[in-house]
């Protein structure tokens, strides 16, 4: 692979000279992000004449203009893949530039799998090498696993070893993603220990290991609400330097995020975007910051907070899904009738305490809100 070329697909060129995605039905629902914009890295390559590290695809000022945006000098449009403080992308860039690991910390929806996905993809031109931890994530997701069937045949050989995406990214100089760090089991995790200490995986079996090549590091997630669930020990905790992704500061912030990830959600589901839209996100995102943070926007009314997160990602999702309803069952225009049983479902997760918190909601703040007659009107609906 070129210095300046990315990854792409073992696609076969179709009849009209495209490419045609390999499997069942066409185009992939969720291109990789190397993929998805594949332009921009590509001309981020070519106009980038700042030193890279050893086996990037670009420098980091590069990723940290793909990842926040901006316009070359060519003229090409890199679109924002993150909305938020500059300096959080480019303290996460430059661990990845160093022999430290990156751990993304934050609630959930704050993007921290998009950010890794994107960081990733800007880095190896390849986001792919990746490992999804959850309770029963074994030790051999981390390090690596065999065939049996040559194992039993042959014994102990490199043939037979299978080799993790860990170990994968070590070997070829690439970054790894470890995504739910602390769903994984303590002594799953403490694998990692060797690996980002020493850069080397030992394989005692065969009396060999492998040692991480330049280019090598990792990219792991976690989230502020499963503290406690497989608490990270001090000596993984010190390996990385941990980024803090907040959720977003302002109502505008918010608001763009939303619009963007459901247009570009609704390209890939042939859903229409149209500006009428834009109102009822408007008001799906005051209703989730409110209730987030206890108080309504100005600051004149005390709300009880339900059980759920009302992240931005529940945001995407609600919107994404009152889209579609709007599309199939309706008139194409996003309407408050479109996005309120999404709203319910988001909000209302603990069917006692949640609806009373919800009720209140929506007797004491919504139903006095000027131009919001309609959505009270479809959220008590719902409601009953």
């Amino acid at each position: 692979m070129s210095e300046n070329s990315f990854k792409t697909t073992d696609d076969e060129t179709d009849a009209n000279g495209g490419t045609a995605p390999q499997g069942a039905g066409g185009e992939a629902l969720r291109p990789h992000a190397e993929e998805s914009f594949a332009a921009e890295l590509k001309a981020l390559a070519a106009a980038d004449d700042r030193p890279r590290p050893e086996r990037w695809r670009l420098s980091p000022w590069a990723v940290a203009t793909y990842l926040l945006g901006g316009t070359l000098a060519d003229g090409t449009v890199i679109t924002p893949k993150y909305v938020g403080p500059r300096r959080i992308v480019e303290v996460a860039v430059t661990t990845l530039a160093t022999d430290r690991a990156l751990l993304l910390l934050g609630v959930p929806g704050t993007a921290k799998t998009w950010v890794s996905e994107h960081l990733a993809a800007a880095v190896s031109g390849d986001s792919t090498l990746l490992v999804q931890g959850t309770a029963g994530t074994p030790e051999e997701a981390i390090r690596y696993g065999w065939n049996y069937a040559r194992l039993l045949a042959d014994g102990p050989s490199r043939e037979a070893l299978v080799p993790s995406p860990v170990m994968r990214a070590m070997a070829q100089g690439m970054t790894a993603r470890v995504e739910e760090l602390t769903r994984i089991p303590a002594d799953v995790q403490d694998t990692l220990i060797t690996v980002l200490s020493e850069k080397t995986l030992p394989i005692p079996e065969l009396g060999q290991e492998v040692q991480a090549v330049r280019g090598f590091n990792l990219i792991a997630t976690a989230n502020d609400r499963d503290r406690g669930v497989n608490e990270l020990s001090s000596a993984l905790r010190r390996r990385f330097n941990t980024v803090v992704l907040p959720l977003p500061a302002t109502p505008g912030e918010e608001v763009d995020i939303v619009s963007r990830r459901v247009e570009q959600i609704g390209r890939s589901l042939d859903l229409p975007a149209g500006p009428e839209g834009l109102d009822e996100i408007r008001r799906v995102v005051t209703v989730f910051r409110e209730l987030r943070a206890g108080l309504t926007s100005d600051g004149r009314t005390k709300l009880k907070s339900p059980s759920g997160t009302l992240s931005t990602a529940e945001a995407i999702s609600v919107v994404t899904n009152g889209l579609a309803l709007a599309t199939h069952f309706g008139d194409g225009v996003l309407r408050a009738g479109d996005v309120a049983a999404g709203i319910l479902g988001a909000v209302v997760r603990d069917p006692a305490a949640d609806r009373v918190v919800w009720q209140e909601y929506l007797e004491t703040v919504v139903r006095e809100r000027d131009g919001w007659k309609d959505f009270y009107r479809a959220c008590r609906e719902v409601s009953a």
